[in-house]
């Protein structure tokens, strides 16, 4: 224990980065930024960068941002990714706020129940955006929802890791 102590760079007591609060929004919106790669497709089968990085840091801590803060963030993801104005802001913000609720009524989570969330929470996602496309002239099927769902479920562990990697990085425990 003393010889890793000797070995780590950083001094006893050492605090978090500089500009640590604003580190996890920063990150929801850099993901959504990964929206607009050159990605071609007939379908959107890429899931929500956004979201998910929205998702994973909420269920990994509960004070990272406040609630208000879904609402600017839900907004620029909406440009950034074309969808209609609103439909983010109006999701994200009512997924903060329901987190919220469901960490005052539950009394523990462990890594799949989060996961099990996090799967129902981009279902929920992913059926808004097939029902405001119907309402705006442009039917889907129901089998398009699948893809994306699938690969958001698939790809929200990586993105929980990753957004812990950061976490740890903010904190300065690297």
């Amino acid at each position: 224990m003393v010889r890793s102590a000797l070995k780590s760079k950083r001094r006893i007591g050492e605090g978090p980065v500089r500009g640590a609060t604003y580190i996890p929004a920063a990150s929801v919106l850099a993901a959504s930024l990964l929206a607009s790669l050159p990605i071609v497709s007939q379908n959107g089968w890429f899931p929500d960068f956004g979201f998910l990085a929205l998702i994973g840091w909420r269920l990994l801590r509960s004070e990272p941002f406040p609630a208000w803060w879904a609402a600017p963030m839900g907004f620029w993801n909406d440009i950034v990714t074309g969808a209609p104005i609103g439909m983010s802001v109006t999701l994200w913000t009512a997924v903060i706020v329901g987190l919220d609720i469901a960490d005052r009524r539950t009394l523990f989570r462990d890594y799949w129940l989060e996961w099990a969330i996090a799967v129902l929470l981009l279902f929920i996602n992913e059926g808004l955006q097939l029902q405001v496309a119907a309402w705006m002239g442009a039917p889907l099927p129901i089998s398009t929802l699948v893809p994306p769902l699938l690969i958001s479920a698939a790809s929200f562990p990586l993105f929980a890791w990753a957004i812990g990697r950061v976490d740890h990085w903010r904190l300065g425990r690297v």
